[in-house]
């Protein structure tokens, strides 16, 4: 009898396994397209945010370049898209990916919209672990500190310039947080050597140039 008892028990708990694993993977199925949707939607706004419909004329999120984890300066943790904005044909901006590996709590994940005059032409934080109420203000949500990098350049100020004012720089640090805002300009300015190094890749100038 105690065999049959856990005989039965065993059949009652495979099919009660069976049963979950059909249902999660059904419920899986059912929402995917719609979690994927939802997904691109986020994406989307974030771009949007850097580089607004009305400057461009093409679907960022389906006009895309792979970027190297070994890209010098970005800091890429794994191989990264980015996104390129054009109008009538012409690139007018790229949005590049980088981080900022030196954070107070670690990496920060940051997307940097480089403008076709090597502008910037926004700076958005996309995942962090700074400190709330301090580093955190790197988060448009949390404070505007981000929005200081539209339009500066490698020009704008001069290199030595891209840094905190407590190092001597034009960009200011959080009130009692240094180490975060000065790991943001730090990437921020990679992002515009690299893209200065890159222009042909990045804003198809040698495919212009032939066209001439």
């Amino acid at each position: 009898m105690l065999g049959q008892s856990i005989t039965r028990n065993s059949v009652l708990l495979g099919l009660f396994a069976v049963c979950t694993t059909a249902l999660i993977a059904g419920t899986y199925l059912v929402t995917k397209g719609r979690i994927a949707e939802q997904k691109r939607i986020a994406e989307e706004k974030a771009l949007l945010e850097i580089v607004p419909r009305a400057l461009h004329d093409n679907a960022m999120l389906d006009d895309t370049l792979v970027v190297s984890k070994d890209s010098a300066g970005l800091g890429l943790r794994e191989d990264r898209l980015a996104y390129i904005a054009r109008r009538n044909g012409e690139t007018v901006a790229v949005i590049i990916p980088a981080v900022a590996p030196d954070g107070y709590t670690g990496d920060i994940d940051l997307i940097v919209g480089v403008n076709r005059d090597g502008t910037i032409a926004g700076v958005r934080a996309l995942a962090h672990r700074e400190t709330p109420g301090l580093g955190d203000k790197v988060d448009l949500k949390k404070s505007d500190w981000i929005m200081s990098f539209n339009g500066r350049s490698l020009d704008n100020p001069t290199l030595e310039g891209w840094a905190v004012k407590k190092d001597k720089g034009v960009f200011d640090q959080f009130t009692g947080a240094t180490i975060t805002p000065r790991a943001v300009v730090a990437a921020t300015r990679r992002v515009l050597q690299f893209a200065e190094s890159n222009r042909t890749t990045l804003f198809d100038e040698r495919a212009r140039g032939d066209d001439s």
